[in-house]
């Protein structure tokens, strides 16, 4: 019943980044930058996309863009990426939308990128959320117990200190941002491959 079912159904996994379609594509993201922004955004006219919490506050045009990931000193392999997800104070929006790079549509196995139970196999530290007292210790011990050569992505807005003033980049050393609030799981696969290919391009 259910192998008939798959077999009527196809293949529903995305292409990204082979392809990416119209529904991927419809994210969030202000084209202009707004005169004020009450949550810091704007910074000498310009918009800063790692504190824009896509609020539409500022009644600007929406519609669909990838590419602000920013990651710098890409890994030096692309063979596979091990990922330690942790979370420093998140209201679990990112939480979401990570845990549906393992769901069938996403499927990061295939992109050879893998989560793992502890930051001692890791390759990379994904952070998110705003820092609390309690999980600032923890998450420097994790980075501390990670392997070399390791990178630290944040993920999210609040781990910019749009929200809560607090840094992840103040704790550990940061490699690169995954702005959105909270990003899509597209925007979550493109900034793990930035760290792990380099540039998309």
């Amino acid at each position: 019943m259910w192998i008939i079912r798959g077999l009527k159904k196809g293949v529903l996994t995305s292409n990204y980044p082979k392809k990416v379609s119209e529904e991927e594509l419809s994210l969030s993201f202000p084209l202009k930058t707004p005169e004020e922004c009450p949550f810091g955004a704007v910074e000498d006219g310009r918009l800063d996309y790692r504190k824009c919490l896509n609020c539409r506050l500022c009644n600007v045009p929406f519609g669909g863009k990838i590419g602000l990931s920013e990651v710098k000193n890409p890994l030096p392999f692309k063979k596979s990426l091990h990922v330690f997800f942790i979370d420093a104070g998140t209201c679990h929006a990112c939480n979401r939308e990570v845990a549906l790079l393992h769901s069938p549509t996403y499927d990061v196995h295939r992109l050879r990128i893998f989560f793992t139970p502890t930051p001692k196999h890791a390759d990379v530290l994904l952070v998110a959320g705003c820092p609390t007292d309690g999980m600032i210790p923890v998450l420097k011990e994790a980075y501390e117990l990670m392997p070399e050569p390791k990178r630290v992505l944040v993920l999210g807005a609040c781990s910019n200190g749009s929200l809560c003033g607090r840094k992840i980049e103040d704790l550990v050393p940061v490699d690169g941002y995954i702005p959105g609030c909270p990003p899509s799981p597209v925007q979550i696969i493109e900034g793990l491959l930035k760290v792990s290919w380099g540039d998309l391009e």
